[in-house]
């Protein structure tokens, strides 16, 4: 019987333990501000990529700069960079995303075929000859 709960409470633990790796991103509410901004220059691109800004990272009790990369752009979006936002007094790391670009191309749809019709004239098998 002890076995059994032994196995069962490591199995529980594990489980657990497993769960809590899932979650890929840990937002940080800090009292200290970010510096400002390194300055990169970004390389010039290849048709289809977008530059990712670097931004300032917390790890360890301090702010540590993430460098800028090359992205593959996807179209009809913009790449809305790593920031930090000032909210209550506390500084919160917003991660960069894709925003759908106000100048995007709508989607393309195929033309449908015009369906004929006889603007009410109809032929009922008689010539018109009374």
């Amino acid at each position: 019987m002890k076995h059994t709960n032994l196995l069962r409470s490591l199995v529980l633990s594990l489980a657990l333990a497993a769960g809590t790796t899932a979650f890929a991103q840990i937002n940080f509410n800090l009292v200290v501000a970010p510096p400002a901004p390194l300055n990169e220059v970004a390389p010039s691109l290849a048709p289809g990529q977008t530059w990712a800004p670097g931004y300032w990272a917390w790890n360890n009790g301090q702010h540590v700069w993430v460098r800028g990369r090359t992205m593959v752009q996807r179209e009809g979006y913009l790449w809305v960079p790593d920031r930090w936002v000032e909210q209550g007094g506390t500084y919160v790391r917003q991660p960069g995303r894709w925003e759908r670009s106000l100048e995007a191309k709508p989607p393309k749809y195929k033309k449908m075929k015009k369906l004929k019709h006889d603007n009410g004239r109809r032929n009922h098998g008689n010539s018109g000859k009374g």
